[in-house]
């Protein structure tokens, strides 16, 4: 049943996009191009609703239950907030709403994960022995890393392909490890909302018809900060860093997009025209070539991620290390954090003097 559900979840994908196509030309769900922007004609960008459709399918034909206590609760909270956040999107596809009142959809989305779905990061193990209890702080905690990874994906919405590419390299990335540690529910709802994704990218690799607008990019990262916490909530310190790495890109472009507005003294919501897929355009790639190279380098995080959950204690910790260094060195050589953010390469060049 696994993978008729998988399958039809892609057919639907393919079938009704060029419906919503046309749905979003008709209600003004388009994106204008403007100085920030690749695209220099008027694209629809609802095609996240045709992302969302596919998945609810697929899952209405599987019909995943996780096991526990609230086996029922879990699913209907999951769906009821993704509807929440997919109204949220065509709300701002259609009339482009403002930043306050996306969080406050994105915020009724987390809630309702955390008190009707009694979903939470209530306590992590330390490496070393122990544990750490989050107390009072463990509902914030686990609001923060909802909305935090839902507009981290949103954030690389850039270029063609590009968001819907990286969650679905993250997708099957939790998939694969959901699968290493047992939980099924995990397994195939991961796995249905990959292949709707894929099946969305016949449309929207470049050179795009339609773009996933708000109503995709906050769906996607929605359900992945969900879905991760259902995989490694309550676990060890590195169990938590799994789902992190695994999500190495939208995380990494949004730390360092806060970082190069604070030293640039900018508002940290403030708009530029420096991200990931920014700075590797500006070094001459083209945007197919940008989008393909940042899906490599989403892959190796996918596969560091793999590894780290199956390592031993010291070989994840060398793991991460190494991970941490070469993200840091990668950002300053493209310019990342700002063209002159360079303290890895500065203090390499002062020990060869």
């Amino acid at each position: 049943m696994i993978y008729v559900s998988l399958v039809m979840a892609f057919i639907v994908a393919i079938l009704i996009t060029p419906l919503v196509k046309r749905l979003a030309f008709r209600i003004g769900a388009v994106d204008a191009p403007n100085y920030r922007k690749v695209h220099t004609r008027i694209m629809p960008r609802l095609g996240g609703l045709a992302i969302f459709i596919a998945f609810l399918v697929g899952l209405a034909i599987l019909r995943p239950l996780p096991g526990g206590d609230n086996s029922y609760l879990m699913p209907i909270a999951i769906i009821l907030g993704a509807k929440i956040i997919v109204l949220t999107g065509m709300l701002d596809d259609v009339f482009e709403i403002s930043a306050k009142a996306k969080f406050f959809g994105q915020l009724i989305a987390a809630l309702i994960i955390v008190f009707v779905g009694d979903i939470q990061i209530n306590f992590i193990n330390l490496p070393f022995g122990g544990k750490l209890e989050f107390g009072l702080l463990s509902i914030p905690f686990t609001i923060i890393w909802i909305v935090g990874i839902t507009n981290a994906i949103n954030l690389i919405d850039g270029l063609d392909g590009l968001a819907a590419g990286v969650s679905t390299i993250a997708l099957v990335t939790l998939s694969c490890m959901a699968f290493i540690m047992g939980d099924m529910f995990v397994v195939a709802t991961a796995a249905i909302l990959a292949c709707s994704t894929i099946g969305f990218l016949f449309y929207n690799f470049y050179p795009a018809k339609i773009f996933m607008g708000d109503t995709g990019a906050l769906f996607l990262g929605f359900m992945i900060s969900v879905l991760s916490l259902l995989g490694f909530k309550s676990l060890t310190m590195f169990s938590f860093i799994v789902p992190v790495i695994m999500l190495g890109v939208p995380i990494s472009d949004t730390f360092f997009a806060i970082v190069r507005r604070f030293r640039n003294k900018q508002k940290w919501t403030a708009p530029d025209k420096s991200h990931l897929h920014h700075c590797l355009i500006g070094l001459g790639f083209s945007h197919r070539q940008t989008v393909l190279l940042i899906y490599g380098i989403a892959t190796l995080f996918g596969l560091a991620a793999v590894t780290i959950s199956v390592a031993k204690l010291w070989g994840a910790i060398f793991l991460i290390a190494v991970i941490l260094v070469l993200i840091e060195l990668f950002v300053e050589v493209i310019g990342l954090a700002g063209k002159n953010y360079r303290p890895l390469i500065n203090l390499a060049k002062l020990f060869n003097k």
